[in-house]
């Protein structure tokens, strides 16, 4: 059974991400003094004496005529309260109750579910009397706290999870855990939007309106998918707000995590050298790597074409293992097929070779001859095993391994893959002393 979920809504710069950290323990929410920092729902696994939630931090409900994000930050925030068992609406000590959480209580004081009126900013203990006024909310008790402190925290986790649906054993699934990475405004929200069926995030034609991190499992035939859709990632000189760095960490964090990265790239915009650091990034990391042409329907011309089939060639030749896929996520065109590529993929990622096929093709390398002199040496491969999987990864045994350049482990790891279905996935290749 999923983890029972905890909301925590509030109107905009209350201090929702920092009390998501605190309870979380961890530092993956963005934590800033900008309004609006926090736009999509983001989930975060924590527990309380034993007992595991999922906390989900929102973007701040507010009608701001001069934010073009409000209107959907809002939404995103509302459907995180219907998503969950029990509701955290987080008030401001110093400012008192204003407009936008008088319109927060409003929205919330019809849900049929637990809702705790939580005032942050409490770092003095002892002030509890000061709170009277957020009574006229019609919430219930205030809760004090200090989100930054930690004060008062643990006896709102005490009743907190009381107030969660019944204890039931968290299993934990086994999932392909996918990084969505590429440029801001390529299109990865909206290929999110399409992979997962409902309107995950936000989707917007402005650069950079993804921040943090967003999980999301899919079940498809019996396949568990945890889908990370990550803020763009951009050059850090190309950052003009901090906030934009701590997204740009978390993408790299979510890259990290990933065991298959669908890098998705604008082809109205080609191949940049954006995209390339990304791939680097991701390729150094050993995750498996399909490439998402992305808005491939407003490619109208063969000259179009022939220019990005270039680059791919140019650009991202050191990845030509990775299939590629052309899509519309706006329109849906070709997504579905991206799952059967990822399937394949995991499965060259997670691929065990046997000792004896690998030396089967040991044998015809040497019968074909190709090696590396140097002087009087000249190299001599003995045997070859496989040392890991998630990527594969290969031991070469040899009299003289340091011969073994750069261009002779290329033609070594060519062979593999042509031996060896390796679609999709890196593959490390070693060469050491025998014995």
């Amino acid at each position: 059974m999923a983890l029972p979920i905890v909301a925590v809504v509030g109107r905009p710069n209350v201090g929702k991400s920092t009390l998501v950290n605190r309870i979380a323990q961890g530092s993956d929410a963005i934590v800033h003094a900008a309004r609006g920092v926090t736009r999509d729902r983001s989930y975060h696994r924590a527990d309380w004496n034993g007992r595991d939630f999922m906390l989900i931090d929102t973007g701040g409900i507010e009608s701001a005529k001069d934010d073009p994000f409000a209107e959907s930050i809002s939404e995103q925030a509302m459907i995180a309260a219907n998503e969950a068992d029990v509701i955290i609406v987080l008030v401001d000590a110093f400012t008192g109750p204003l407009a936008g959480d008088i319109e927060v209580a409003r929205l919330l004081k019809r849900a049929d579910k637990p809702v705790f009126l939580v005032v942050n900013k409490m770092d003095t203990p002892g002030r509890e009397d000061e709170m009277h006024e957020f009574w006229s909310l019609g919430l219930g008790q205030p809760w004090a706290v200090s989100a930054t402190h930690g004060h008062g925290t643990g006896d709102l986790l005490d009743e907190i999870v009381e107030a969660l649906p019944p204890f039931e054993p968290y299993v934990e699934t086994d999932s392909i855990d996918i990084a969505i990475i590429g440029r801001p405004n390529a299109g990865k929200s909206s290929l999110l939007n399409r992979l997962v069926g409902s309107e995950r995030a936000i989707v917007s034609d402005v650069a950079g309106t993804t921040r943090d991190s967003l999980d999301c499992q899919v079940v498809r035939d019996g396949i568990t998918y945890r889908f990370v859709d990550t803020a763009g990632i951009r050059r850090k000189s190309q950052m003009d707000e901090s906030v934009e760095y701590y997204g740009f960490v978390r993408a790299m964090r979510a890259i990290d995590r990933a065991q298959l990265a669908l890098l998705v790239i604008d082809s109205t915009i080609g191949i940049t050298d954006g995209d390339q650091r990304i791939v680097r990034f991701a390729a150094e990391r050993g995750c498996a790597l399909i490439i998402l042409l992305n808005k491939w329907d407003l490619i109208t011309t063969e000259e179009e074409r022939e220019d990005l089939a270039y680059q791919l060639e140019s650009q991202l030749g050191f990845v030509s293992y990775a299939p590629l896929v052309r899509i519309s996520a706006l329109k849906g065109t070709k997504v579905v097929k991206i799952y059967d590529q990822i399937n394949k993929a995991y499965a060259a990622y997670t691929r065990q070779i046997s000792t004896s096929a690998l030396n089967r093709l040991l044998t015809e390398m040497r019968e074909f001859g190709h090696t590396v002199t140097k002087g009087p040496m000249t190299l001599r491969i003995h045997y070859v095993t496989q040392t890991r999987v998630s990527p594969p990864g290969f031991v070469f045994f040899a009299n003289h391994p340091r011969l073994a350049d750069d261009s002779f482990k290329r033609y070594v790891e060519n062979r593999m893959r042509a031996a060896f279905d390796f679609e999709g996935t890196p593959i490390i290749v070693k060469f050491k002393p025998k014995g």
